[in-house]
C-alpha cells in the first residue's frame, strides 16, 4: 500500500465506499424480504441492488488506481494525441474572425451605451 491510498481523494472515495456498498448490499436484502412476503415486483430489485454494490466496487477500485493526467499547456491538439502543426486550422481562423467580429459589435454598444449616459 502506497501513500495513493492513503491521499485525501482516496480516503474520500474509501468512505464513499464503505458506505455506498453496504447500503446497497442492505437494500438488496430487504427487497429479498419483501419478495418472499409475496411481491413479485421486488424480485428484480433483489438481483438489482447487489449489481449495483458490485459495480459500486468496482469503480472503487477502478478510481483508485487511475493514473491522474496533466493537462496540456501547449495546445488542446496535444492533450488529444493529434500532432501540432505550425499552421491553425481553418475552423480556428474563421471562429478568430466570428470571435473579433463580436467583440468589435460588443465595444460599439458599450460605446453608445457610455455615450446615452452622459
Amino acid at each position: 500500500m502506497g501513500p495513493a491510498w492513503f491521499s485525501r481523494r482516496a480516503v474520500l472515495l474509501h468512505l464513499t465506499a464503505l458506505v455506498v456498498v453496504p447500503g446497497c448490499l442492505a437494500l438488496g436484502w430487504w427487497q429479498l424480504h419483501r419478495a418472499l412476503s409475496g411481491n413479485t415486483l421486488s424480485w428484480a430489485y433483489t438481483v438489482e441492488w447487489p449489481f449495483f454494490a458490485a459495480y459500486g466496487v468496482y469503480m472503487w477500485w477502478r478510481i483508485l488506481h487511475e493514473q491522474p493526467t496533466k493537462p496540456s499547456q501547449t495546445s488542446s491538439g496535444s492533450a488529444l494525441g493529434q500532432p501540432l502543426t505550425s499552421e491553425p486550422d481553418r475552423y480556428e481562423e474563421a471562429e478568430d474572425e466570428e470571435l473579433a467580429a463580436y467583440n468589435r459589435y460588443l465595444a460599439q454598444l458599450n460605446a453608445t451605451d457610455e455615450h446615452k449616459l452622459r
